[in-house]
């Protein structure tokens, strides 16, 4: 019998992006794991590159949980079963604490989940008490843990916010300025902290310092009233996460298949709860650098994710032998499916930032050009023969291409349009689209992309 389970749990928001939700979530995880403590650690809305920092910060998988695209039940699971096992549970928000359609609000309260907001006051005084009070009382019945004051100036600095809150008792501290804006690590004073690029946060495992990174912002967060708390002190903030419903078993529909998954440097967007839903499927998982490996391996199927192929470019175009791996392996008729980063890598050449165009490996004809600004963002959903397959875009770069398009995604309970949303090309064995699917949303639309059995 599934029992309820009780565990601390707050979730970390901001009133906007870039107050720094990030970081504070890792300093708390990596703060604690320090002490010995279990911590899990979850992102609200879809996001590859956070969960990085905060599984490092941990030494636990991270799992995405949003309203929509994860579903209620997907949430309510994981929750519960990290409560189980857990001394304290961190959900990082998405945006600001009521953006988006569900926002982070939304699932604290769903879940009575307390809300630690981060506010970035390195330009205000008293207009940081009006602004912790509108976040509280915006709301009618929203949990609430405090507010944590980031990039301080200084000690008077943070009295003066202190003194401008309502109530004394949303103080969880001050974190100064110069720990989060300046990391002097590695001879490198000035660089961010957690540094930052066209798609977000560098990910953790592409800097040799990121648990010096970690560790200098988990010691800055231990001079606060909330690095300061104990185990005794998180009670406070002790969640009952009721039992689950039984859920539906995954379906085998991938039972006897092994499907290679493209994973290194350029093709990094993947979330653990998709690969988890390729095994629940009956798969085997193998996975091979695409940047790197001489050929496809044996297998059934193969999945190109999302990455950053733009920032190596020269390295794909050079691997003519994966180039030709992947030609012999779609000419036999196997299937393929690539999102995003990894259907751009499939393209004859790619524009740059600043100009320059660069052949990639021209499975799919045309090509695609990096834009300065976010070509698309937001919840889409896909149809896959008669089946609705939930995820996101995200993406810096457009695409030319004369490929069939055979079905396009569509924004959340809207119907797809002839012209809108994301195109699903389909060349051959190919199956490719900007799309960032979430697998546990339709294994069975996952399993006709990857050619398994039908539903």
């Amino acid at each position: 019998m599934v029992t309820p389970a009780r565990c601390p749990a707050i979730l970390v928001a901001a009133p906007a992006s870039g107050q720094g939700k990030t970081t504070v979530t890792a300093a708390l995880a990596r703060l604690h794991a320090r002490q010995g403590r279990r911590v899990r650690v979850f992102k609200c809305g879809p996001d590859f590159l956070d969960p990085h920092w905060h599984q490092l910060a941990s030494g636990a998988p991270v799992h995405q949980l949003d309203l929509w695209m994860t579903g209620e039940a997907d949430c309510a699971q994981r929750l519960h079963e990290a409560a189980q096992s857990s001394d304290l549970i961190l959900i990082e928000g998405v945006m600001g604490l009521f953006d988006g359609t569900p926002s982070a609000a939304d699932l604290a309260q769903h879940f009575g989940v307390p809300v630690l907001a981060v506010v970035d006051a390195s330009a205000m005084a008293g207009t940081f008490g009006a602004l912790a009070f509108g976040l509280r009382h915006y709301r009618s019945g929203l949990p609430w843990a405090g507010v944590l004051a980031n990039r301080v100036g200084s000690a008077r600095h943070a009295d003066m916010l202190r003194d401008g809150l309502h109530d004394a008792d949303d103080w969880m501290g001050a974190l100064m300025r110069v720990p989060f804006d300046a990391a002097p690590l590695a001879g490198k004073a000035g660089a961010a902290l957690l540094p930052e690029r066209h798609l977000g946060l560098v990910a953790a495992h592409e800097l040799a310092d990121s648990m010096e990174r970690l560790d200098a912002a988990a010691n800055a967060l231990a001079a606060t009233p909330l690095g300061q708390m104990s185990a005794d002190d998180l009670q406070r903030w002790a969640v009952d996460f009721p039992a689950p419903a039984l859920a539906a078993a995954v379906p085998p529909l991938l039972a006897g298949r092994t499907v290679a998954v493209g994973r290194d440097a350029a093709f990094c967007f993947i979330y653990a709860a998709n690969v988890q839903c390729l095994e629940q499927m009956g798969a085997r998982v193998v996975f091979f650098s695409p940047l790197n490996d001489a050929a496809v391996p044996d297998c059934d199927a193969v999945w190109l994710p999302g990455g950053y192929p733009e920032l190596h470019a020269s390295q794909i175009a050079a691997n003519t032998r994966m180039q030709a791996s992947l030609r012999a392996y779609v000419a036999a008729g196997k299937p393929l499916w690539a999102e995003c980063g990894g259907m751009m890598a499939l393209f004859e050449s790619i524009t740059l930032a600043d100009s320059d165009t660069a052949p990639l490996w021209g499975l799919l004809p045309g090509n695609v050009t990096m834009q300065k600004r976010l070509a698309a963002l937001g919840p889409q959903q896909l149809t896959v023969a008669g089946h609705i397959l939930r995820g996101h875009t995200f993406h810096y770069s457009t695409s030319a291409s004369s490929a069939p398009v055979v079905a396009r995604t569509s924004r959340p309970n809207e119907a797809a349009a002839p012209d809108a949303g994301e195109a699903l090309y389909q060349q051959g064995s190919i199956h490719a689209s900007y799309f960032h699917a979430w697998f546990p949303s339709s294994p069975e639309a996952v399993a006709q992309l990857l050619g398994g059995v039908s539903a």
